[in-house]
This record gives C-alpha cells, structure tokens and sequence, in this order.
C-alpha cells in the first residue's frame, strides 16, 4: 500500500524461493514462473481446490521462446521439455499439478490491457456459477532484440488477487469499456507498465484508474 501511494519502477534480480512447490518440479520453472506462482500461492488458501484460475501476461515467458528461436535460426534442435515450458499456458500448468487442483484454469494473453481481459474472464467465470476466481497477472522485461517494440515501461513483477461476487465485505470495484473517439494508443509516457498500474488502483485508494488503446477506453471504478 506504501508502494500505491508513491510508486515506483520495480528493479533487481531476486527471484522467489518458492518453497511450497517440491524441489524436483520446482528446477523446471524459471524466474518469471516462480514469480508467478508464488504470489499463486500467497493468495489462495489451502482449501480452494476447485476455484477456477486466469492467469495473464502480455510476454510470458518471452526470454525461454527467444532462446529458441535463437537454436532454431542457428540449425540447432530443440528440447521437447524446453518447448513444453515455454507454451504459454505452461506455468498456470505447473502450478494445478503441484497443488493437485482439479478445477478450470485459463490463460490469456491480450497486450498492453492483460489485466482487464483477465478480469473479464473472471467476471464470466463468476456469472457461470463461480463463487471466486483466482487471478495473477505477470510479466518481465523482454529480450534485449525486442528494444524497438517495446511501448511501456518494463519490470519483471507478478501480482494475484481473489475476486468474488459484490458482497458486504471486501473492497467492491467495477470495469467499464467503451470506445475512444480519439482513437489514442498507449504510449511509454507513464512510470510503470500498465499492469501495475491496475494493482496500485486495486490496493491503493484512488477513485478511478482510466486507460485508453487501441480505439478503447477502459475505466476502473471503486465502490464503497
């Protein structure tokens, strides 16, 4: 919450030790995934076998991908198991095998409003019956040959949250999409990328988050 209130571009090396998921499986995911999946664990209790996951990242794992290509240009072949950890739905993978989860689990992946989309499945999740769905969105800086498309700030970060059905407990938020008459696009303009920018809304204590690209307008609405 003190980070939502003066925020910052997240910056180092560290990665999470994620100690939940046995060590064998554990050497199969790389930083981004154990970023992912540690905030995973964090945020859903031990009980919740069956709610139904959306994870979401612009890139996923884009370095693992781009080392590939690189093996594929240079005549090499390529490891079954590095390919099948590359997929994008590969680390939402790993997390249901090592918890032993039997429910739904979806990954999207739909650029720069990542977070939004994720939310959007977790709405329909919700209106198909759901009483939560857990949410984790992440992302890291991508490869050093990727510079000239780079269009916002890059970190390597991940976040999750819990999301219900508007109740007397809990914080209570609303998304609204419409059209962008000006048709703006995002540009690199602002401190952080964009999905941060939605969990510093989601944890801070500012009344609106707007956002607009690509020909859409998005709006983030807290309620009391």
């Amino acid at each position: 919450m003190a980070w939502a209130a003066f925020p910052f571009l997240p910056c180092g090396d560290a990665t999470p030790a994620l100690s939940e998921m046995p060590p064998m499986q554990r050497r199969r995911v790389d930083k981004l995934g154990r970023m992912a999946l540690q905030v995973a664990w964090w945020c859903q209790q031990a009980q919740a076998h069956d709610v139904p996951l959306v994870f979401s990242s612009r890139h996923g794992d884009m370095a693992r991908t781009y080392e590939m290509l690189c093996a594929l240009a240079q005549g090499e072949s390529l490891s079954p198991t590095h390919f099948g950890l590359s997929t994008h739905n590969a680390i939402a993978a790993q997390y249901s095998i090592a918890r032993q989860l039997g429910g739904n689990y979806l990954c999207v992946s739909a650029g720069v409003t990542g977070a939004e989309a994720a939310v959007i499945e977790a709405l329909a999740l919700l209106a198909n019956g759901n009483d939560e769905v857990l949410v984790v969105v992440y992302d890291c800086s991508l490869p050093d040959a990727y510079a000239n498309y780079i269009d916002e700030p890059e970190a390597a970060y991940a976040w999750a949250v819990r999301l219900g059905r508007p109740g007397d407990d809990g914080s209570r938020f609303s998304l609204e999409v419409g059209g962008d008459p000006a048709g703006t696009s995002h540009q690199a303009t602002n401190l952080l990328p964009h999905g941060l920018e939605v969990l510093g809304f989601l944890i801070g204590d500012q009344a609106t988050l707007d956002f607009q690209e690509n020909g859409r307008s998005w709006r983030w609405q807290r309620h009391a």
